[in-house]
């Protein structure tokens, strides 16, 4: 049913749309945001927050100095 549904002519079109809507000045700032919500999404799925929460919460213990 969705077979080809990314084919480059749909990718080309979705560009000129947005393009229409947003504008060239708009564009990459879109692009931007939107690279942004779905790396935030793919670190929140992965656990990868987790990871970097644990990390400024715990802080790193000093190696003693020798005397």
């Amino acid at each position: 049913m969705f077979t080809g549904l990314l084919q480059p002519t749909h990718l080309l079109i979705l560009l000129g749309i947005a393009l229409l809507f947003l504008g060239p000045k708009r564009l990459p700032a879109a692009g931007r945001a939107l690279g942004q919500g779905l790396k935030e999404f793919k670190d929140s799925i992965g656990g990868h927050d987790e990871q970097r929460e644990l990390a400024e919460v715990a802080p790193v213990e000093d190696e003693p100095t020798a005397p």
